[in-house]
């Protein structure tokens, strides 16, 4: 495995999940809009804390490892802000700002993924 693979696949992962995320929380609010029977399967909390928890997990072991590896505070600050942003979301009513929000975090924590690995590659 090269070394330029080795740093991406933990940014690379965490991306992909906060693309994720994203794409369930836009096609949840599709679905809202015109399945409203459907809310409860994609309303569940335990989905969104499995969720908000894989975020924390990826982004300590990415960013952490990062911050290790290069010294720089800025990608590691826009994630923690990211998942800051998705924790608080957890706390609102489902509704547009809870969307808003969590999308929100969502593009910080990829952003934040994307500069980490810009500053190790």
């Amino acid at each position: 495995m090269t070394q330029a693979w080795k740093k991406w696949r933990w940014d690379g992962l965490g991306i992909s999940i906060a693309g994720l995320c994203l794409v369930h929380c836009l096609v949840t609010m599709l679905l809202l809009a015109f399945l409203a029977s459907a809310s409860g399967v994609f309303l569940n909390s335990i989905i969104h804390e499995t969720g908000l928890l894989l975020a924390i997990l990826f982004g300590v072991l990415a960013l952490g490892k990062g911050f290790w590896d290069h010294g720089l505070f800025t990608p590691a600050i826009v994630g923690a802000a990211g998942i800051g942003m998705m924790a608080g979301a957890l706390t609102l009513p489902h509704g547009w700002t809870e969307i808003v929000w969590t999308v929100l975090g969502v593009i910080c924590l990829a952003l934040g993924h994307f500069l980490n690995h810009r500053a190790s590659a």
